[in-house]
């Protein structure tokens, strides 16, 4: 919230009239509705990330209020891909298969997340910049970048091991409090102002990731 809130500051003194904003799809918590839409209630983050995110799109608005500025909140669902952080479930799973180490899964698998591949996210945040800088007038608007799929985290898990030719070895913990049950975006939003259309199945995204871990980790030890 902090590094948000000084980076609107400096776009506001450096006459920066567009700003985009990273928010997540956390911001959403345990919606029951689904898909999500931007014009559903999010009141009730259940990690402090969440409520960082949220902090943030709201002090954005502030700032477009105030300093005529556009803003564009793009709320990102669970980005995967070649150069992922390390410490994400995805890049992790990869690293235990690789290393013979059991999985780490929390919960019984059947928690849900709509992955989105970074090509796509990258198409959606050009696209974003593209028409916030054809505008005549500033405008804010929080815009969802998903797959618009959901995909249970046993048949991710699954997925990673066929990409990785490894039969993976599953260790089941609790659930943690902070883990959602579900995301699902509704990308119709996107669709309308951005042009937005995500072309990356799990299955292909994984792969793409999969030959990137391999050759990453080649010549480097692998450290779990």
């Amino acid at each position: 919230m902090t590094g948000t809130q000084s980076m609107l500051e400096f776009a506001r003194q450096m006459e920066i009239e567009t700003f985009i904003f990273g928010s997540s799809s956390s911001v959403y918590g345990n919606n029951e509705k689904v898909p999500f839409s931007e014009e559903d209630a999010v009141h009730h983050p259940i990690s402090p990330y969440a409520a960082s995110k949220r902090s943030g799109e709201l002090i954005a608005h502030t700032y477009h209020h105030l300093y005529d500025m556009t803003v564009h909140c793009l709320r990102f669902f669970t980005v995967y891909g070649p150069r992922q952080r390390p410490d994400l479930a995805i890049h992790k799973f990869a690293r235990q298969l690789l290393t013979g180490q059991p999985i780490t899964m929390y919960g019984d698998g059947t928690t849900s997340r709509d992955y989105t591949y970074v090509a796509d996210i990258v198409d959606g945040i050009v696209a974003s910049l593209h028409r916030a800088h054809a505008l005549e007038t500033p405008e804010y608007e929080i815009i969802n970048l998903g797959g618009s799929e959901t995909t249970q985290l046993k048949a991710l898990i699954d997925g990673i091991g066929q990409a990785l030719g490894i039969e993976p070895k599953i260790e089941r913990l609790p659930m943690q409090p902070g883990d959602v049950k579900r995301t699902y975006a509704d990308i119709t939003k996107a669709r309308e102002l951005l042009g937005y259309q995500p072309d990356t199945p799990i299955g292909d995204g994984l792969q793409k990731f999969a030959d990137w871990v391999q050759d990453y980790y080649a010549d480097r030890p692998v450290e779990v």
